[in-house]
């Protein structure tokens, strides 16, 4: 038996360190965070002091119980969490919950799950940093407060479901910001003239020189002059410049820095880098990959050092020690780098190898020497045009260094016009040159860029907004189709003419030419009601979403996290100012629908507007004055790319051409419309099949429609028969699913849904069937609750919303008990987590207005309406208080 517990966060870190650690120690994992804040009452006491109520989460159960276990079987206990925040909080955690002293219990750090590492970590341990905590209790608590009360004050004053934080907003404001800039954006169009020349190669060959006129001409006139003045001119070479410059390789890895390079190198999304590097860092090929810091470890860089002089030469390495940007990097004190430099191509996956090499080119170049370039600038002049100013450039790479390796990418959009690439032929000053053409082309400024991912995570770096562990899920958050944001697309151009003349032989050819400009890849857009919540976030919460405020409000962390300021204070400081804003506003503010006026519909006389309803963004003929009691507006969605702020009246009124009817199938009408869910085709009297993404229902043909029917009759064929009954296959959202009656049976990975067996879906239908019978104890369909057995036991469930089941005394409930469990007792422990939530249903009981037509029996009707109200409950209390009296005190005693 093992003397020794060692607690990790992770199953797949715990199984590399116990190789490392031997026979004495036992190393178990918490799965990550173990309990969090309780969600009944926001899990903070803001009346004592804003003291946190924390709940081991119900998955996390039967982990603690294991731990729990072994904690009694030990002599001693570590913890070895990870180093930053989050697991300094999650050692807290574990010792509160375990019955461990976080003040005696032993916790060790490291950067790098190697058995050096873990020895040296063994040999020096040190205590739980109470400090590094409580800054992450404030955040933790802060981030609740704000974002429970801004999301409750969205779902009263904009739309249901929508979601609000200290970070998640300010990020979605960035991108409407962004995307306003670019909507108000006022291009100008200019003239670029390029000259084409012959020039000797040094070999007998003739080779193309070209220098570009280094102003821009401002219109077509102009440019067309400036080519019918240059007819019959001379070039010569008036002055050649030779520049050496070097450049030097980027530092190692922080999170940041590595989530944008896996964004443009790898394509990968935030999250997949997040994930995959966690992965790398669990079987210890790479350092922790949550960090701020560009430094390296004095034993790294002689590692480094000598992998350079081998593979590469004496030559190429420089050893240089990079300097944080951020004077407060976080707690984990190295780059992102691989644990032994000597390794290479390495990973379970393709994604780990990619990531991997990234990570190693990164890190090797960065000790590396630097790159030395000669650049050379020729100046060309024009006997006709004096004030002409050519210029062709060129560089020769005289040695490469770290380019050898690495050479970091921007998301500039760089049309590349202005750099020459590779070498130019041997010139000379004084040279005349012979000219093939002069080019004149038309160009055009163009707004900012959208972010994509990476830069977003740059942007709020540079903001000094979040911090390494928040960058992924601040992204994945705002990005999340329930809240409906913002969106990640990849949108087409659209095509535009620009005018092209051209100088050959003293003769102008004026040409017409088209181009595509607009087209996206990747980039993140902000949406309708991404707009208007922000919109009303800054209205009513101005400073919340201030970038300053933002940055501020970290750098108190940071300061709580050396110790030097209380975080309860901060909390107090922030939350009170905060709450009256809460308060005032929804008391006083008008909902917020981004209305805005069209025009009047012809046929009806009625507003045509657009605005924000329950169902998200539509155009609607009619408001609700104008149609009357009796009357209903008429709705239409918009189109993909459509924006309630740039929509006109013409393409508003083009929606509502929609539903059209194509013709008949099967002698029932064949028609095609827009839902909320995008355009489909209509067949029959309840069947549908959505259009191809990208295609225009107002352009969808009959024969279109009936094509695409086909395709859906097809795949919706039986494809087998259950007890008589038929199999249908389909995919949706989820994935591949069979249909049976009403069931929909999703259809695992492991199966081949294309060729799956008829025993196969028997099987599947079966367990689903059996899955369901199981899965209601009791149910009161009247009020949306029912308990049902859930993955880790039975749980309460409130319309989309699911409650614990307390224990009963020292054991959980059996299915039997829970199936005689009174409804009066399941009431009770769904207020005690989520209070009000019957008391909502009062006003609905009192509107009938007969009950208030009698106002000398008023105080009578009160009275005897009381009275009513509280009779018919007296006899179930009676007959269940001992139970439930028991239960309540078993529960709190054990809970002491």
């Amino acid at each position: 038996m093992a003397k020794n517990l060692l607690i990790v966060e992770s199953p797949a870190k715990a199984k590399t360190i116990e190789k490392y650690l031997g026979k004495d120690f036992k190393v178990k994992s918490s799965f990550g965070h173990i309990r969090d804040l309780d969600k009944g009452t926001k899990g903070v006491d803001i009346e004592n002091d804003f003291e946190p109520s924390y709940v081991v989460s119900p998955e996390k159960r039967k982990v603690v119980k294991d731990l729990k276990d072994w904690v009694s079987k030990v002599d001693e206990v570590w913890l070895a969490t990870d180093e930053d925040r989050e697991g300094e909080a999650i050692s807290w955690h574990l010792c509160k919950e375990l019955g461990l002293d976080e003040y005696e219990t032993k916790r060790i750090v490291f950067r790098e799950i190697t058995k050096p590492a873990i020895i040296s970590a063994i040999e020096k341990p040190r205590k739980v940093d109470i400090n590094l905590v409580n800054a992450q209790q404030a955040r933790r608590i802060l981030d609740r407060l704000v974002g429970f009360e801004l999301s409750e004050t969205l779902w009263r004053k904009v739309k249901g479901k929508l979601s609000a934080g200290r970070v998640q907003s300010v990020a979605v404001k960035l991108i409407v910001e962004k995307e306003r800039e670019i909507r108000d954006f006022v291009g100008d169009n200019y003239y670029r003239v390029v000259a084409v020349f012959e020039v000797d190669n040094g070999s007998g060959s003739k080779v193309e020189l070209k220098a570009e006129l280094k102003s821009r001409i401002p219109d077509l006139k102009e440019a067309e002059a400036f080519l019918n003045k240059s007819k019959g001119s001379n070039y010569i070479i008036s002055n050649i410049e030779i520049k050496p410059t070097q450049r030097k390789p980027a530092a190692p890895f922080t999170t940041s820095t590595l989530q944008q390079e896996a964004s443009r190198k790898l394509g990968f999304s935030v999250n997949r880098t997040m994930s995959t590097a966690q992965r790398l860092y669990e079987q210890g090929l790479i350092t922790y990959m949550r960090t701020d810091s560009n430094n390296l470890s004095e034993t790294a860089m002689q590692g480094i050092e000598e992998q350079i002089k081998k593979e590469y030469g004496d030559e190429y390495s420089t050893p240089r020690k990079f300097k944080s940007k951020d004077s407060n990097a976080q707690e984990a004190h190295e780059a992102i780098r691989p644990t032994y430099i000597e390794n290479q191509g390495v990973g379970a996956d393709r994604d780990q190898q990619k990531l991997y090499e990234l990570i190693w080119k990164r890190t090797i170049a960065s000790q590396m020497s630097n790159a030395k370039i000669e650049k050379t600038e020729v100046k060309i002049a024009s006997s006709n045009v004096s004030d002409a100013d050519f210029r062709a450039n060129g560089e020769v790479l005289k040695f490469d260094g770290f380019l050898k390796v690495y050479l970091e990418s921007s998301d500039e959009e760089d049309e590349g016009e202005n750099e020459a690439k590779g070498m130019l032929p041997p010139l000379h000053r004084g040279q005349n040159l012979t000219l093939k053409e002069l080019q004149s082309t038309e160009r055009f400024t163009r707004p900012a860029a959208r972010y994509t991912e990476a830069s977003l995570v740059k942007k709020l770096e540079e903001l000094g907004i979040g911090r390494p562990s928040t960058y992924a899920p601040t992204i994945s958050k705002i990005m999340e189709k329930e809240r409906g944001y913002v969106t990640k697309e990849s949108r087409e151009g659209v095509e535009r003419t620009y005018q092209y003349m051209v100088l050959v032989n003293d003769e102008i050819v004026k040409e017409e030419k088209t181009e595509i400009t607009g087209a996206t890849s990747n980039r993140l857009y902000s949406t309708d009601i991404g707009m208007v919540v922000t919109d009303f976030l800054e209205e009513h919460f101005g400073s919340i979403l201030e970038y300053g405020f933002t940055a501020e409000i970290e750098a108190q962390f940071d300061i709580i996290a050396e110790g030097k300021k209380e975080w309860k204070e901060m909390l107090k400081s922030f939350y009170g100012p905060f709450h009256e804003k809460v308060e005032n506003t929804i008391a006083n503010a008008e909902r917020a629908k981004g209305k805005r006026e069209l025009g009047k519909d012809p046929a009806s006389g009625h507003t045509v507007l657009v605005q924000i309803t329950r169902y998200g963004p539509v155009v609607q003929i009619g408001t609700r004055e104008e149609v009357g009691e009796d009357g209903k507006p008429r709705f239409a969605n918009m189109k993909p790319g459509q924006s309630m702020e740039t929509i006109n009246y013409e393409e508003a009124m083009e929606l509502f051409k929609l539903p059209k009817v194509l013709g008949e199938y099967k002698g029932e009408e064949l028609s095609v419309n827009s839902g909320r869910f995008g355009p489909y085709v209509k067949y029959g009297e309840k069947k549908f099949v959505s259009l191809p993404k990208g295609v225009d229902p107002l352009e969808f043909s009959k024969e279109d429609a009936l094509e695409l029917v086909a395709q859906k009759e097809k795949e919706d064929a039986p494809v087998g028969t259950y007890k008589g009954e038929d199999i249908t296959k389909g995919k949706g959202r989820f994935g591949p699913f069979l249909k049976y009656q009403n069931y929909f049976v999703n259809v695992p990975k492991r199966y081949d849904f294309e060729n799956i067996s008829i025993e196969d879906m028997h099987e599947l239908i079966a367990a689903k069937i059996e899955k369901e019978a199981n899965r209601y104890i009791q149910q009161w369909p009247e009020d949306k609750v029912s308990i049902e057995n859930a993955r880790w036991g039975p749980v309460i469930k409130v319309g989309r919303k699911f409650v614990k089941i307390p224990k009963n005394g020292e054991e959980k409930y059996t299915a039997e008990e829970l199936k005689e469990l009174p409804y009066e007792q399941v009431k009770i422990w769904i207020e005690e987590e989520l209070p009000g939530t019957f008391k909502k249903k009062a006003p609905a009981k009192k509107k009938a207005p007969a009950k208030k037509k009698a106002p000398a029996k008023k105080g009578a009707t009160s009275k005897k309406t009381a009275s009513k109200a509280t009779e018919p409950e007296k006899p179930p209390k009676e007959k269940w208080v001992p139970k439930v009296k028991k239960v309540k005190k078993k529960r709190s005693s054990a809970d002491k």
